[in-house]
């Protein structure tokens, strides 16, 4: 299964560029709690899989407001730089207030001539809409990382939860998958910060 999922992706064409991830955070240097950030419970784990869920609080607004936002802001999500081709729309139902999206895009880890370190990052975002509230979840994160060398598929519930991402003493992030943990967390925060402000501005 996991060898017909990559043949399928690498089939895929490799349309952006190597960028950096102008959306992550800044490092936090020359302190003991840099990586805070990352470590224990950052990564949640609901029945067996990774789920980031968070529920935005929009007063004054009805379910059918909020539902024309979100819409919008993950319709525009799917052409925002470093996005590849294959992110689309997989559900829009207003009359549910419903929306799935399922991206493709690049997690840069270093980005220097003649030394490129990246990964595909696959996820869902789904939304649920309702009056004065929405509640984005960000799962199902697949990674595709050495595709154009050595391709590796990485399944989030195996790669960046406490048990694979922290090292055993749960202090620091793990030597390989902790970058994997960081600019995940890191790209999630930017999502769910971007939907808040799109909400209550």
């Amino acid at each position: 299964m996991k060898r017909l999922f990559i043949a399928l992706l690498m089939s895929l064409p490799l349309v952006a560029a190597a960028q950096d991830n102008t959306w992550e955070r800044q490092p936090v240097k020359n302190t003991a709690n840099a990586d805070q950030a990352y470590l224990a419970g950052a990564v949640p784990v609901v029945d067996g899989k990774v789920l980031f869920k968070t529920t935005i609080q929009v007063p004054g607004k009805n379910g059918k407001q909020i539902y024309d936002i979100m819409q919008n802001q993950l319709k525009r999500l799917t052409k925002e730089e470093g996005q590849l081709e294959q992110s689309r729309m997989v559900l829009e139902d207003p009359s549910k207030l419903q929306l799935v999206g399922n991206y493709q895009e690049w997690l840069v880890f270093k980005n220097k001539p003649l030394n490129l370190d990246r990964t595909r990052l696959m996820y869902h975002l789904i939304v649920d809409c309702k009056d004065g509230e929405a509640t984005v979840s960000m799962t199902r994160i697949v990674y595709l990382y050495d595709e154009e060398r050595d391709p590796q598929t990485y399944y989030a519930e195996e790669w960046i939860t406490d048990r694979y991402g922290l090292n055993k003493k749960m202090t620091k992030l793990a030597r390989v998958s902790g970058k994997f943990r960081r600019k995940t967390i890191d790209r999630k925060d930017y999502l769910f910060n971007l939907f808040k402000t799109a909400l209550t501005q």
